[in-house]
């Protein structure tokens, strides 16, 4: 009876060890294969986007429509008359949208209304370029956080589109920095146009396949090491006993 139970027991730690390895994998294949499908890398090759984001950075971007995009996101696009690679921008300004520059605090106007941008570069802006321009429909007004070494929107106001971007020259919203390490993390979410019409993105699921990829890894390990531990302590207790 004893050695039934123990055998039983044994062989019930085994299956556990089996389901956590088999869930674990799932898990951790999982979040990566759809993460691999949902987001993709890009290397910032500038410090346009410093202090958010600096020159070198590796980031995630989820794969969106431009539809899908609002004031304070940040973008990957790209568009020739802005050269042949994909840049990375703030949005500022959407379809109908009437942006100044600027105020006497040196705050750029949404619609008349004066925008606190806490992610803009410390001192960025100090002269600033005077401008207005006027967002056309399924568009977007793009600059960098680091307005003084940013080309954006500003450099663009005569050639056509005051400045701005097709929704459809979206690639991707960035949604977290993936290097250097000390940097890892997902970016904060812009809140400073949320009084505008439209507010802004709520993050992707991109936490939610982190913790998936985690709690794999967790249970692979876990269940391996336990499998692993008692085939070897199986076989000494056994031995073990039979001296007794």
């Amino acid at each position: 009876m004893s050695g039934a139970g123990r055998g039983n027991g044994g062989r019930l730690g085994n299956l556990l060890s089996g389901w956590a390895v088999g869930i674990g994998s799932l898990l951790f294949l999982g979040g990566f294969v759809y993460g691999a499908v949902l987001y993709q890398p890009y290397t910032v090759p500038t410090d346009s986007m410093a202090p958010t984001i600096g020159v070198g950075d590796r980031v995630l971007a989820q794969r969106v429509d431009g539809g899908a995009v609002h004031r304070g996101d940040v973008v990957v696009f790209s568009n020739p008359l802005w050269g042949d690679l994909p840049m990375v921008k703030r949005v500022v300004g959407t379809d109908g949208d009437r942006i100044t520059c600027c105020d006497e605090q040196g705050r750029l106007r949404v619609n008349g209304k004066a925008i606190d941008e806490p992610y803009v570069s410390e001192g960025s802006g100090s002269a600033p370029t005077l401008f207005s321009a006027t967002v056309p429909k399924d568009h977007l007004f793009l600059l960098g956080d680091h307005r003084d070494a940013s080309l954006d929107s500003r450099e663009h106001l005569d050639d056509g589109e005051q400045g701005s971007v097709p929704r459809s020259a979206v690639d991707g919203r960035v949604e977290a920095r993936a290097w250097p390490l000390e940097g890892l993390g997902m970016l904060p979410r812009a809140t400073s146009f949320d009084t505008l019409s439209g507010g802004s993105s709520e993050s992707g699921p991109l936490p939610m396949l982190a913790v998936a990829v985690l709690l794999g890894a967790l249970l692979i390990f876990g269940g391996a090491s336990y499998g692993s531990l008692a085939n070897r302590l199986g076989p000494a207790r056994r031995a073990g006993k039979a001296g007794g």
